[in-house]
């Protein structure tokens, strides 16, 4: 997975940032205070991590970076599905593996179609249908 460092003051809600270099997490509040007499202005990030679903809180200045992650997302043909877990093809490099299947798309998967998927720190998925 490709990273590219980022100031906190360019980070916005919506933004995906990795947080101690093992939690994927998507912004969802950003409030900033002004700077102190003697201090720096300082950002606080509420952030929910993609995989876990665990709420992360950080405060950091205006002076501070972050890392965030380049997601690349792909295609992919559904095989077969069984129970939960879905098996998948890449449609460029025709590996073959498998994953969980996301509630919102239980009921939608048949074998044949088409989703986008992401590969989240080795964990693949999927993130629509096509």
């Amino acid at each position: 997975m490709d990273i590219k460092i980022v100031g906190v003051n360019e980070l916005k809600k919506g933004d995906t940032v990795l947080i101690d270099k093992q939690s994927i997490s998507k912004i969802t509040d950003i409030t900033f205070s002004a700077p102190g007499k003697h201090g720096h202005a300082k950002y606080r990030i509420e952030a929910v991590d993609v995989l876990d679903g665990k709420k992360r809180v950080l405060i950091l200045t205006s002076e501070d970076r972050m890392e965030v992650p380049i997601i690349e997302k792909r295609n992919a043909q559904v095989i077969s599905i069984n129970g939960d877990k879905v098996q998948l093809m890449d449609l460029e490099s025709y590996d073959v593996f498998e994953t969980d299947i996301p509630e919102e798309f239980k009921d939608k998967l048949k074998e044949g179609s088409q989703v986008v998927y992401s590969d989240l720190m080795g964990k693949k998925v999927i993130k629509s249908m096509r």
